[in-house]
């Protein structure tokens, strides 16, 4: 009786062991097949940037930009020395596909005149960040930190500001509302205070410009008597973001450089610096 007992209580219990068996691999399955998707699903989301090396930065100027930014550069005598001129002088940096930079100084019979060209490449170490959310992030903090000014609300004529420097020739004439509020509007007096610059010279966003860009535009005494303009163009374009920093410095002078010429000048630079990067 007792073995009867005994065999019966086995197989329940084996048929038990089976059914747990069976429905815990049927409902692992979804399971399984839900963390996949999750997974791809975030992989899809953060999508490597556009770019994966950067342009030579000593490079990334063409000898007749230079002469433009650097007028001095042609008044060196000695063809060695210009060369040398023209080649720069390239900026500390342990990995050139993360970064690079170049520095120029140059200096002629009226000024010294310092360019800078930085190209920065951001990429995302967190997988649900992209390389480029990650560079609209860093982008966004060096325009916080230029402090920009509010722009000026006048009607039609604030977007027109922004875009004022896409056309060379546009410029003088595209700003009618700017130029009754000061005479010198269409040439500004380069000793005007921050407060009497133009709307479309005054430190901004820029539109046309890669993905998003501003410029700065600031004077600092230099010495007793001289003023040195520097002027600031940061763009990003996906996940590379590029800062251009052009100053010069009177050598006689006490006036302080002319505004519109330099921020066209870094403007134009930027923007073959797009092309370059596009290429």
């Amino acid at each position: 009786m007792q073995r009867k007992a005994y065999v019966p209580g086995v197989a329940v219990l084996l048929a038990a062991l089976l059914a747990g068996c069976t429905g815990g691999s049927g409902s692992g399955g979804p399971e399984e097949d839900s963390k996949g998707s999750d997974s791809t699903a975030t992989a899809t989301a953060a999508q490597p940037g556009k770019y994966r090396t950067l342009p030579e930065a000593c490079g990334s100027a063409a000898h007749d930009t230079l002469d433009s930014l650097l007028p001095g550069i042609k008044q060196i005598a000695d063809e060695e020395q210009r060369e040398k001129a023209y080649e720069g002088e390239a900026t500390l940096t342990y990995d050139t596909d993360r970064r690079d930079g170049c520095r120029w100084k140059v200096e002629s019979t009226s000024a010294t005149d310092h360019l800078l060209i930085d190209f920065e490449r951001v990429v995302s170490y967190d997988n649900t960040v992209s390389d480029d959310s990650k560079a609209e992030e860093i982008y966004g903090r060096k325009e916080t930190a230029a402090d920009l000014p509010e722009p000026t609300d006048t009607g039609s004529g604030s977007s027109s500001s922004a875009d004022s420097g896409a056309s060379d020739t546009a410029t003088p004439s595209s700003s009618p509302s700017t130029s009754s509020s000061s005479p010198s509007s269409t040439s500004p007096s380069s000793s005007a205070s921050p407060s009497e610059t133009p709307v479309d010279l005054q430190p901004r966003t820029l539109d046309g410009l890669g993905d998003e860009a501003f410029l700065n535009d600031k004077l600092s005494s230099a010495s007793s008597t001289a003023q040195q303009r520097t002027v600031t163009v940061v763009f990003r374009t996906s996940n590379v973001i590029v800062t251009i920093e052009y100053a010069e410095q009177p050598t006689a002078s006490t006036e302080a450089p002319d505004s519109k010429e330099m921020q066209d000048s870094a403007r134009k630079l930027a923007q073959k610096l797009v092309e370059t990067l596009n290429a």
